[in-house]
């Protein structure tokens, strides 16, 4: 088992920066495959970036390619999401999300895991 607690979310202006973080507890973090997922008010939650056991690879849905940067310190047992050039579309509760051992990309991706944390929720006003 796994616990995760996010931070880092608050009001920004449109174009600003936030980096949200996720610490782990309860087991090795570094057995897990990691993500970040997202859901704004009245829509269904949708993958942001996810990120390998190593922190060798990393994966973007499009919608933040380029603006957001996933990475991870597993001395710290922490993921990080770098979110630059914030847009008001961006606006939700993000939430981290740990990947079971040989769980597939696509069922993590899809929201198939096993542990998640509560969420921060991120604004972002124009």
């Amino acid at each position: 088992q796994v616990q995760l607690v996010e931070s880092g979310g608050g009001l920004v202006q449109a174009g600003g920066s936030l980096r949200l973080s996720c610490a782990a507890s309860g087991s090795t973090f570094s057995y897990y495959a990691m993500g970040w997922f997202r859901q704004a008010p009245g829509k269904e939650r949708e993958f942001v970036a996810d990120i390998t056991r190593s922190g060798d690879g990393t994966y973007y849905a499009d919608s933040v390619k380029g603006r957001f940067t996933i990475s991870r310190d597993n001395a710290k047992n922490t993921v990080y999401l770098q979110m630059n050039s914030l847009k008001p579309e961006d606006t939700a509760v993000y939430y981290c999300a740990a990947y079971p051992p040989h769980t597939s990309w696509y069922q993590g991706r899809a929201g198939g895991v096993n542990y998640w944390g509560k969420g921060t929720q991120v604004t972002v006003s124009s």
